[in-house]
């Protein structure tokens, strides 16, 4: 069984319930349309069932929906009517090609409700085709699509066979044309793909799949559509003499002689006879899916609460965690997008001017779309991940950090593929803290220290202006990040590093440490390095400091009994981060006794600074 099709039945339906499973029991109704022209697209069997058909005014929708399923008696079911969303169809069919590609390379994207896959050798991993065909129906249940599989000896066979069959069909070599003579000839051009929004299956199952209307700007790109609507348009006036000829189904259709069937009517007619014996032959056109991760939720009101926005983020988290899984990759970086409340809708004039201040993460509140506004976030992980539970808790803190200035309407989530963390410590090597316990620990600490907003004015000497976890400078007032890894700058002025995002190392250093050698008798000092540097008043005598004094630390005044300097020091004067200080070793006596502090003048910035004391 070379080919697998997978099919999802009622596609705009599916793609609404896998964004809402409570969906699921529901009855029902994809509207699309401008009012007053919004009919129903596609129903569900519940919806089906109560009367509910495609073409259908959503006020027909309504009433009978209403009336079977919705009044009082043992069978009440709620009735929900949904918008066509095509962000929601985009995600689904995006999620049933990460399903097929986590079987086979060699995928095709036939429409979007339905794609085909080479399984050849795959009985060896899965075993015969029949466990092969329910476990592909299981990875598209966890995906959130309930689809037929078939198996088939040649491409269109298995597309009829998922099309006409409900749940798993194998159909066995040679044995095409009597499977498939018991479905209807309807089968072979799907009625849900309509002219009049200009979708078309791949040629009628067998030819090139045209393009739709709206992706297609080009003169080349509309003859093309134009030769699609056709043989659509040829396809339907053949069913249409099919069934004045009493040919209800493909064995009948398999049975007429081919010289009649090529006279009547033509070579179309003759090609749609060969997909009812199951004997068109056709290569296998491979698509190369992008490996594009992205969930949209359109709110049908606006929510301002944290609570209802963590739970759709948790569902949403876990339907992009099931696709990178299926893809056996993981993510490292989290995108949230947030479209917020109008203006207009929620009374202030305030509403598009407010904004969140820029955190070198392209974290950013941006006007878009009219009177709307766009809340971006963006979380980069420290290694890559696939817990969702562990994304959900890292966006909570990140929003309780940095809430939307209104309420949400609209959710984008994107995640950025990466390859999955492999990691095999050694015997004798510490073991290191769980990545995803270390990045909600980190997250949590930056929630509580947040980020220190250091003028440069405060910085002195030594570091006159830091540079952000990005590689820029802050500037005056400029932000820097309080929690992550301490990195050295390639520059000779005194405590110059910057704090980067933490990433755990992909390998460990096992080389033994060199212990630094020292007596035994000789003191070992340390200096506690004051961040920043507090300010002081030094009084100078015979160029020599006399009296120490800090208005930060009031007990560190007193008289200085010794010193030792000046050194000086200075660099980068061909930039504006230009800086000279000149230091000095003190030893002040003061109430506590005899502390020794390290000093520096700021020769750019005329002030005194303790740098830190020593121990």
């Amino acid at each position: 069984m070379p080919f697998a099709a997978i099919y999802v039945p009622d596609f705009p339906v599916e793609a609404m319930v896998r964004a809402e499973p409570e969906l699921r029991e529901r009855a029902v109704a994809v509207v699309e349309g401008a009012p007053p022209l919004v009919h129903v697209v596609a129903v569900n069997e519940t919806a089906a069932q109560a009367g509910v058909e495609p073409g259908m005014t959503k006020l027909q929708a309504e009433s009978m929906v209403d009336g079977r399923f919705t009044g009082e008696g043992s069978r009440a079911t709620p009735a929900t009517i949904r918008q066509r969303s095509a962000e929601r169809e985009a995600a689904a069919h995006a999620a049933l090609l990460d399903c097929a590609c986590g079987f086979s390379p060699r995928v095709e994207d036939t429409a979007a409700d339905t794609v085909v896959l080479d399984v050849a050798g795959l009985e060896r991993i899965f075993g015969p085709p029949a466990k092969l065909a329910r476990e592909i129906a299981r990875r598209c249940s966890e995906l959130g699509l309930e689809a037929n599989v078939a198996l088939a000896s040649n491409v269109d066979a298995a597309v009829l066979a998922a099309r006409g069959f409900a749940g798993v069909t194998v159909i066995a070599e040679e044995k095409e044309a009597e499977r498939l003579g018991e479905l209807s000839v309807e089968v072979l051009l799907d009625s849900k793909w309509s002219v009049a929004r200009g979708q078309w299956p791949a040629n009628a199952l067998g030819g090139e799949r045209a393009p739709s209307f709206s992706k297609t700007s080009t003169r080349e790109g509309a003859l093309r559509q134009a030769q699609g609507r056709l043989c659509a348009t040829s396809a339907l006036e053949i069913l249409e003499t099919l069934e004045r000829w009493g040919v209800r189904n493909l064995r009948a259709l398999a049975a007429l002689p081919e010289v009649a069937v090529a006279e009547r009517l033509g070579q179309e007619g003759l090609r749609l006879q060969k997909l009812a014996r199951g004997q068109a032959r056709r290569p296998l056109v491979v698509a190369e899916p992008p490996l594009r991760f992205e969930e949209a939720a359109e709110l049908e009101y606006p929510v301002d609460l944290m609570e209802p926005l963590a739970f759709l983020l948790n569902r949403m988290l876990e339907q992009l965690c099931a696709r990178l899984a299926a893809r056996a990759l993981a993510t490292n970086e989290i995108k949230l997008r947030l479209e917020l409340e109008s203006e207009r809708d929620c009374g202030t004039a305030e509403l598009r001017n407010c904004g969140i201040e820029d955190n070198a993460e392209s974290n950013s509140a941006i006007p878009q779309f009219g009177n709307s506004t766009i809340h971006q976030r963006s979380l980069r992980l420290a290694v890559p991940m696939l817990d969702a539970r562990v994304f959900l808790k890292l966006l909570q803190l990140d929003l309780q950090a940095h809430p939307p200035p209104a309420p949400v309407t609209k959710i984008w989530l994107q995640a950025e593929p990466a390859e999955p963390r492999r990691a095999q410590n050694g015997l004798f090597v510490p073991q290191a803290p769980e990545a995803e316990k270390l990045s909600v620990t980190l997250a949590r600490m930056e929630r509580v220290v947040g980020r220190s907003t250091v003028p440069s004015t405060a910085l002195g000497a030594g570091s006159v202006r830091r540079s952000t976890a990005d590689g820029r400078s802050p500037g005056i007032g400029g932000q820097e990040r309080r929690v992550g890894s301490p990195e050295i700058l390639d520059t000779h002025r005194p405590d110059g590093f910057r704090m980067r995002k933490f990433v755990v190392p992909s390998t460990v250093d096992r080389r033994p440490s060199t212990p630094t050698p020292h007596s035994e008798s000789s003191p070992i000092t340390a200096l506690r390095v004051f961040r920043p540097p507090l300010a002081a008043v030094v009084t100078m005598r015979d160029g020599r400091p006399a009296q120490l004094a800090s208005p930060d630390r009031p007990a560190m005044r007193g008289d200085v009994v010794w010193c030792a300097g000046p050194w000086r020091s200075s660099g980068e004067w061909w930039t504006e981060e230009v800086w000279s200080r000149a230091e000095w070793d003190v030893a002040v006596r003061n109430e506590e006794g005899v502390v020794l502090y390290r000093i520096f003048r700021d020769e750019i910035g005329e002030r005194w600074l303790v740098e830190g004391s020593y121990d």
